[in-house]
């Protein structure tokens, strides 16, 4: 029956489609940074953008640049965010106003390919687009001193190769897909991370091959039609997506695997709001020695999924200040969606108490504020659950579970253009994000990955990031970051292990955060980029991190952890690879 809706729901889509169709930038691109700082340097928030929702639309962002582009407008733009402009609205050529706006080969191959600077294989006719692009990286990496005596001398490194295809059909509809098949051997903590959480970061299924190598193909793909032009867009597919304004967010990030899923995105006047359909997959096998489900069929393991409901209203209330509100549902329900949560209207799966079901369900706020055209501040506020009796009382209930982040960004700092400045605060309570139900898995997880801040749960957390910018092409940038966060020990539940049902918790009262056996970590990067040719990057750089616990505990049963690499190589058409997420 509900495969039947489905149905009905898209043909009567397609049928209504209009122009104004669109494909998405990716994430985690320097383009992103691009449109955030050009927004709070022009001293005022987009109506069209909303950049808290993310991957952003590419024919929104084309408009964007063309009109800052304009001298009159924006007469303090400097000469690298020009041709940083210029390059950005090149990559997306098509959804400029006559449709060619990529910028012409100086030498193309052979005639055939890189006709146009950004692209391989360019084609475009008045019914139909298409661009094809390879996807390569080959990056090393050298950590001295390995705790893994197994990984002293051995060779560290990232490798993928693929290709993706973007385009449209008659301007009706728009489609992107991207394919690719890595290897990897990861440095000491982030092979550590994998082993526990029997997952890498940002993917799905993955095969080991020896020790610390891991074979995975990433592939992502989605149709985009508009059904009321310039108005509402209808994407459905398999990818992540963003909602914040953050390094990472309480709501939701793109830390986790990609998922299958539907979005409805409405704009209208000061207005943006999003309904976000997903298929997660329940956590399976051992986590940190601890047992979850691995259901099985004829010796062999299957995946069994749940599902989210997420919505989030955006509203610039001001030139100058934006207020979201952002609701969530995660529920498992064997393979089955429930229809009741294909409601778009937010919050009424919150209010509502017919099902009587034990599904997991937030609600959240956010901000953005631009000042004086070089500052931005942000935050976001998620409220997993809360009794007004016992937090106004503050007893430590444990079922006060909140988020709460807040941040800063500060362009061109000290009147040095190109600089970029970044402050972020993230606070989770105990058992945030977790829930009662393993079976079904109502967490707020996917693939064993949190589907908000990687640390999960039971945590204070800084971020610093610096962003330099001195040359057309060159990209430097150092990141900090320093945690405090609880850890679950054996069968002990205090909250940091969001996998784990909340009725193994150790206490109702003097819940707090750091519960458990408190652990410290401090990490630096530095990164240097260099664009050798239009998305051809030469990445080098080192990363240092120090983990340990605090109080006296041997470190025979809970070793420290001294981290240092190196590393260096190049990568095309593909986001730099982060390390720096724990």
């Amino acid at each position: 029956m509900i495969k039947k809706y489905f149905i009905l729901f898209f043909i009567q889509m397609i049928w209504s489609v209009t122009n104004a169709q669109t494909t998405y930038l990716p994430l985690n691109t320097e383009d992103n940074q691009l449109l955030d700082r050009l927004e709070t340097r022009s001293g005022s928030l987009s109506d069209s953008l909303f950049l808290t929702t993310k991957p952003v639309m590419r024919n929104r962002a084309v408009a964007f640049l063309v009109q800052q582009n304009d001298t009159t407008i924006n007469s303090g733009l400097s000469r690298i965010d020009r041709y940083d402009i210029s390059q950005m609205i090149s990559e997306s050529g098509e959804w400029t106003k006559d449709g060619n706006g990529a910028i012409d080969s100086k030498i193309p191959w052979f005639n055939t390919f890189y006709k146009k600077q950004p692209d391989f294989i360019y084609a475009k006719t008045p019914d139909f687009f298409v661009v094809v692009n390879p996807i390569i990286s080959g990056i090393v990496y050298k950590e001295p001193n390995s705790p893994d005596a197994a990984n002293k001398s051995n060779f560290l490194f990232w490798s993928a190769r693929g290709a993706e295809i973007r385009g449209w059909v008659s301007k009706k509809i728009s489609f992107y897909t991207s394919a690719t098949e890595n290897q990897e051997r990861d440095v000491s903590y982030v092979n550590h991370w994998t082993n526990y959480y029997s997952a890498i970061p940002g993917v799905d299924h993955y095969q080991g091959y020896g020790p610390g190598v891991h074979d995975y193909i990433n592939a992502t793909g989605y149709i985009d039609f508009a059904v009321v032009k310039d108005h509402i867009n209808t994407t459905f597919g398999y990818d992540k997506n963003f909602i914040g304004d953050g390094l990472t967010s309480v709501f939701l990030s793109d830390f986790s695997a990609g998922v299958p899923f539907l979005k409805l995105n409405t704009r209208i006047w000061k207005i943006n709001y999003e309904n976000l359909y997903m298929e997660l997959t329940n956590q399976q096998d051992n986590i940190g020695g601890f047992q979850y489900i691995q259901p099985t069929i004829g010796g062999n393991e299957i995946r069994s999924h749940k599902y989210a409901s997420m919505q989030h209203l955006s509203m610039n209330l001001t030139r100058w200040l934006n207020v979201g509100l952002f609701g969530s549902v995660v529920f498992g329900r064997s393979n089955s969606y429930e229809i009741r949560y294909l409601n778009p209207v937010i919050f009424l799966a919150q209010m509502e108490q017919s099902l009587g079901s034990p599904d997991k369900k937030d609600l959240g706020i956010n901000f953005k504020t631009i000042v004086a055209k070089h500052l931005q501040f942000y935050g976001q506020f998620l409220l997993d659950e809360f009794t007004a009796k016992n937090f106004f009382s503050h007893n430590g209930y444990w079922a006060n579970k909140w988020a709460l982040q807040f941040g800063g960004k500060y362009f061109d700092a000290f009147a040095v253009k190109n600089l970029d400045l970044q402050l972020e605060l993230n606070v989770v309570r105990p058992y945030t994000y977790s829930h009662f139900d393993t079976v079904n898995a109502a967490n707020y997880t996917n693939y064993n990955q949190p589907l908000a801040n990687p640390l999960g749960a039971n945590f204070e957390e800084v971020l610093g990031v610096i962003k330099y910018q001195p040359a057309h092409k060159l990209f430097l940038t150092a990141k900090v970051m320093y945690y405090m966060k609880g850890i679950d020990t054996g069968s002990a539940d205090y909250g940091g292990d969001i996998f784990r049902s909340y009725n193994m918790r150790s206490a109702d009262y003097n819940i707090r955060i750091g519960n458990g056996i408190k652990s410290n970590c401090a990490l630096i990067n530095f990164n240097l980029s260099y664009e050798l040719a239009r998305n051809l990057f030469f990445d080098a750089g080192f990363t240092h991190r120090s983990y340990k616990y605090a109080g006296n505990i041997p470190n025979s049963l809970l070793p420290a952890e001294t981290t240092t690499f190196f590393y260096g190589g190049l990568r095309l058409n593909i986001a730099k690879k982060d390390s720096e997420f724990y």
